[in-house]
């Protein structure tokens, strides 16, 4: 195999680009000295470039996100002699407030959806923490700037906005919608199909055309096994995760609940 080829069998397709990103940070950090600090990655991410960084004994890696239960999170890839945990990670808390009374009727959605139509990638935001009075946004440092003078109204509710140090975060947990389904199976169709409101034919499509992740992993195989703990999200339809699974029925089906992110 050549190049990055011995590499790529232990990834999906998809993800060779970031591989290929991953390793030559990998590379420069243990040739070249050098120190990279990445934008926000989604766990995914994180998870391979821990295992190219455990390729090389002389390589570190610190992760971090703003909070221990951060979901994406900025990483530091260094060689081991530097002190990982001395290096400034570049986190910014953009606060989002608003005195009108629709504030209560934003979601995550609406604020991610508004940053994005900023302009901004995707990598540069991290964990959205929505609260009753107030929303709390994880972005890079440089990026701050921006969002701060822009951000003007999230889906039609004017806004104010603030920077804050990431000692000023308030954490709020993501909120779901729990419901209890009684599925045939525990195949991926069968339970996206129930979540989504779709029929069986129409979610096949979209799992095979590359569009569904579980556990942020591109997953095409419509019958994939799914058991509680799983992340599933659908492109353009949103994401859910399976809470609980439990004993069958006296008719041969499975009890799931199913958390939908708001």
């Amino acid at each position: 195999m050549k190049g990055n080829e011995k590499l790529y069998v232990h990834f999906h397709p998809d993800e060779r680009e970031f591989v290929d990103r991953a390793w030559e940070w990998v590379r420069r950090a243990s040739e070249g000295h050098e120190v990279k600090r990445t934008d926000f990655l989604d766990p995914r991410q994180a998870y391979i470039a821990a295992t190219l960084v455990n390729r090389s004994s002389d390589v570190q890696l610190r992760l971090d996100g703003g909070s221990e239960q951060a979901e994406r999170k900025r990483a530091l890839i260094a060689p081991d002699y530097v002190y990982a945990d001395g290096e400034d990670m570049g986190i910014s808390v953009l606060q989002i407030t608003s005195p009108d009374r629709k504030w209560d009727e934003l979601e995550h959605g609406d604020f991610l959806g508004a940053l994005l139509g900023l302009g901004i990638k995707r990598e540069k935001i991290g964990d959205i923490h929505v609260s009753p009075d107030r929303c709390h946004v994880l972005v890079t440092e440089e990026m701050a700037p921006f969002v701060n003078t822009h951000l003007r109204q999230v889906h039609r509710v004017s806004v104010l906005t603030d920077i804050l140090p990431l000692s000023g975060l308030q954490a709020a947990d993501a909120e779901m919608k729990t419901a209890k389904l009684s599925v045939a199976s525990l195949r991926l169709d069968g339970i996206a199909s129930d979540v989504f409101r779709l029929s069986r034919a129409k979610i096949v499509a979209p799992i095979k055309a590359g569009r569904c992740k579980v556990n942020w992993k591109v997953e095409e195989n419509p019958s994939a096994p799914l058991e509680a703990g799983d992340v599933v999200s659908l492109q353009g339809f949103g994401r859910f995760k399976v809470i609980d699974v439990e004993g069958l029925t006296k008719k041969g089906r499975y009890w799931v609940t199913v958390g939908t992110f708001t």
